[in-house]
């Protein structure tokens, strides 16, 4: 396999090869061993990754078959630029031969430093202020903890609650986890350790068209605004920071709505002296088809949220990237300091890949970004004539097919992998964010593999 992605598809391989002890050795090894997230240690048996490159994963089975297949998930969103990319092997390589880490306090080193300036310049003033975290979820912490302290400089001591939006989700940490839904989250699972917040509405659905945003329901948009607005103004003495996915909900049930709503969301933040937090951990980098999900609504946030794609997926990292009111105020606080400090904070090797993962992604945006939408729209058009599929949408590098009940995981998965594509569905949800350098052809497969598991498993 090759480190450059691979110009087309070739179909699944699913006839039997012989044993493959190494791979059934090892899910053998998995099983009763490892949690694998949301899943029981006696769950179903994982696939073993045997070799990635490009756009692709080469999987086997606990059957021993092996599958080439175009990974429709990007790694969960992480994988932008694929695997095995030549800039990015390099930059981990080349700073490997310097030094792997060192402690962040009190010390500085180059990579860090380059990041954090890359970082400023492709976000949108006045973000001109970093914090390196160690993963997404993290950040959000991060995020959460700063706002409260921004809120007792400003002398609001009083105000550490927060807003946040019915279907979000911003990870599986304490603090992080207080701002997911409360409903479909893990609230009820550990009462008196989550954090009791505030919620607004899910906001009302937002169509798409040819993978892009199309006009909203005015009326829709201005019942769910003057709700918001209510809700807000009647807990103002108490809200630290709204917080939000911009525009798309991803891992609460990849929801689209109209980037009135965010603007909507600005102007009652500053209205009321609230910060306005911005999880961009799934959104930014390009995957709505925009720089940033904001974008689409014109909003710049005090407080923004990055990772996943930051590293081109190859380290765990992620950034808080912050304005300089709000870096001005904690710095004139009594603290001075942002009161947190991971032990891996601003880790070079990460540090050094996501810098060669910001200069690939500027390219990314003007080559493929841009087009990534239309083609994976007119893929996964056919999904919309099943019985079973209640809605297509897609928004940039998001593509979602919606079924009329619960998805069966485990068979649309095989089905998938069988048309020569990983997938990884969840609640009702077949859906892809393919890498940026999947081909035309690799595209055009992931459309018709989900099409097609979908058909053969839920029915036309």
């Amino acid at each position: 396999m090759t480190a450059t992605a691979p110009t087309g598809t070739t179909p699944s391989s699913t006839a039997p090869t012989g044993s493959t002890p190494s791979s059934t050795d090892l899910i053998g090894r998995d099983r009763g061993l490892l949690w694998h997230p949301y899943a029981a240690l006696d769950g179903p048996a994982p696939y073993a990754v045997l070799a990635a490159s490009g756009s692709r994963l080469e999987l086997a089975d606990d059957d021993g078959r092996r599958h080439d297949v175009v990974d429709a998930m990007s790694s969960w969103w992480c994988m932008i630029h694929g695997y095995r990319h030549p800039a990015l092997d390099a930059a981990v390589h080349e700073q490997a031969d310097r030094f792997s880490h060192v402690m962040f306090g009190g010390l500085t080193h180059e990579p860090a430093v380059r990041l954090a300036e890359d970082l400023v310049a492709f976000a949108p003033d006045p973000l001109r202020h970093v914090f390196l975290a160690d993963s997404g979820s993290v950040s959000v912490e991060v995020a959460l903890k700063l706002a409260v302290q921004f809120q007792a400089a400003a002398g609001r001591p009083e105000r550490r609650r927060f807003v946040a939006l019915r279907g979000g989700y911003h990870g599986d940490t304490t603090g992080a986890m207080s701002v997911c839904d409360p409903v479909d989250g893990m609230h009820s699972l550990f009462p008196g350790l989550v954090a009791d917040q505030l919620f607004l509405p899910r906001p009302p659905a937002a169509p798409t068209a040819d993978g892009r945003l199309a006009a909203p329901d005015a009326a829709a948009v201005a019942t769910w605004v003057a709700e918001a607005e209510r809700i807000v103004a009647e807990h103002a003495g108490e809200i630290a920071a709204v917080v939000v996915e911009p525009v798309l909900q991803g891992a609460g049930g990849m929801h689209v709505y109209p980037p009135e709503c965010l603007m909507a969301l600005r102007r009652i933040a500053d209205e009321h002296g609230v910060l306005l937090v911005a999880d961009e951990i799934a959104t930014g980098f390009g995957r709505t088809g925009a720089r940033f999900a904001c974008d689409h609504a014109g909003v710049v946030p005090d407080v923004m949220c990055v990772g996943k794609a930051l590293t081109g997926g190859y380290l765990t990292m992620a950034a808080v990237l912050v304005s300089d009111r709000v870096a001005e105020a904690i710095t004139r606080s009594p603290q001075r300091a942002l009161l947190h400090g991971p032990t891996f904070m601003a880790n070079p090797l990460a540090c050094a890949v996501a810098s060669a993962s910001v200069a690939l992604l500027t390219l990314e945006l003007e080559r493929r970004v841009g087009t990534l939408g239309s083609r994976l729209a007119a893929a996964l058009a056919p999904a919309a004539d099943l019985d079973a599929v209640r809605d297509v949408r897609v928004l940039g590098g998001v593509g979602v097919v919606a079924l009329d009940g619960p998805v069966d995981v485990g068979a649309v998965t095989r089905a998938a992998l069988e048309r020569g594509v990983w997938v990884r569905p969840f609640r009702n949800l077949v859906y892809t964010m393919p890498p940026y350098v999947c081909s035309d052809e690799d595209i055009d497969t992931i459309g018709a593999a989900v099409t097609g598991a979908v058909e053969e498993v839920h029915g036309r």
